[in-house]
């Protein structure tokens, strides 16, 4: 096949005490990181200073974190872990869902809205033009795991993943060039100054529809119901997307989602609490080496020689 691609991309960045510190996790470390800064240079618009960028940082990072593991536990992996129950906690292994971020993300940031007495709907804009570009980045760390998969494609730009004979679609990267694609329509978007909510609505909507386009050339381990997961929660989002898009446009409400700059305020600088928890919660993502729950050693041992069975990478049975 005229130049298509064969992956042998290592996914291990080192190890340490015999734990890996992978790419795919540090597509997570990234991601928080930008949205930190993102935060701090636009937070002003929305009364938004230094501490409550940190504070909004640790609260989104924590809300990922949970969302995205227990989300796939529960909708994708229950036939596992519902057998091997003390392996929940084990990110290690592998094991996060997408749409759990996704939730999760949004449930950490209404959180954080409630405990500060922020709008939601404001911060949510905010974080919809960052959540993309994070999202787009971010498929670059499932590109080097190589564990989603297309579908079987003859096309010049198939590629040979980890254990496959095929030339498959790299799906991961066209969902990551739908999602940096979203950048710039966002920006557009808040721009033009629509009723709070309305850049986040977007986000809601475009991500979920276009998403359904993309899983067509996905193959799916499990489905439920008939239908895949994946695509059932890309069917919720964009319903959800359209209802928040009418109702925030009936409501008529010429809010600037990107207002001018509020007066200063005193300036408050981050706790160390917060510095400490933020930091940890960068670093935590590194020990994560893929989205599904793998036996490591069996799954990535040819591209990173070496790795053996312990007990932090136990045998796990093949599907």
């Amino acid at each position: 096949m005229l130049a298509a691609i064969t992956h042998r991309i290592d996914p291990v960045i080192a190890e340490a005490g015999g734990l890996c510190i992978w790419w795919y996790g540090a597509s997570y470390s990234l991601g928080f990181l930008c949205a930190l800064l993102w935060i701090r240079r636009a937070g002003p618009a929305i009364d938004l200073d230094r501490r409550d960028a940190w504070r909004l940082g640790v609260f989104l990072a924590s809300g990922v974190l949970l969302g995205g593991r227990l989300v796939e536990v529960i909708f994708y992996e229950w036939d596992y872990y519902g057998s091997h129950p003390g392996h929940i906690p084990a990110v290690w292994l592998g094991g996060m869902s997408t749409h759990g971020i996704l939730l999760g993300a949004t449930a950490g940031v209404l959180l954080f809205c409630w405990r500060a007495r922020k709008n939601f709907l404001g911060v949510a804009d905010l974080l919809a033009v960052a959540g993309a570009f994070i999202m787009g980045v971010g498929r670059l760390g499932n590109f080097i795991d190589g564990q989603i998969s297309g579908s079987v494609t003859e096309a010049w730009w198939g590629v040979k993943f980890p254990d496959l004979d095929d030339f498959r679609h790299p799906v991961v990267l066209y969902d990551g060039l739908k999602n940096l694609l979203l950048v710039p329509v966002l920006l557009l978007i808040r721009r033009m100054r629509p009723p709070r909510g309305v850049v986040f609505a977007h986000f809601i909507l475009w991500y979920g529809f276009l998403r359904i386009f993309v899983d067509y050339f996905r193959e799916y381990r499990v489905e439920f119901h008939g239908l895949p997961p994946g695509q059932g929660f890309n069917l919720v989002m964009t319903a959800a997307g359209i209802a928040m898009l009418v109702c925030f446009h009936r409501r008529g409400r010429r809010i600037a989602s990107a207002p001018e700059p509020l007066p200063p305020r005193p300036a408050r600088n981050p706790t160390v609490a917060q510095r400490l928890i933020f930091t940890g919660l960068v670093l935590f993502p590194l020990v994560i080496p893929s989205d599904w729950t793998q036996d490591v050693p069996e799954r990535y041992g040819k591209r990173h020689p070496g790795l053996e069975h312990s007990w932090l990478y136990p045998a796990i049975p093949a599907d």
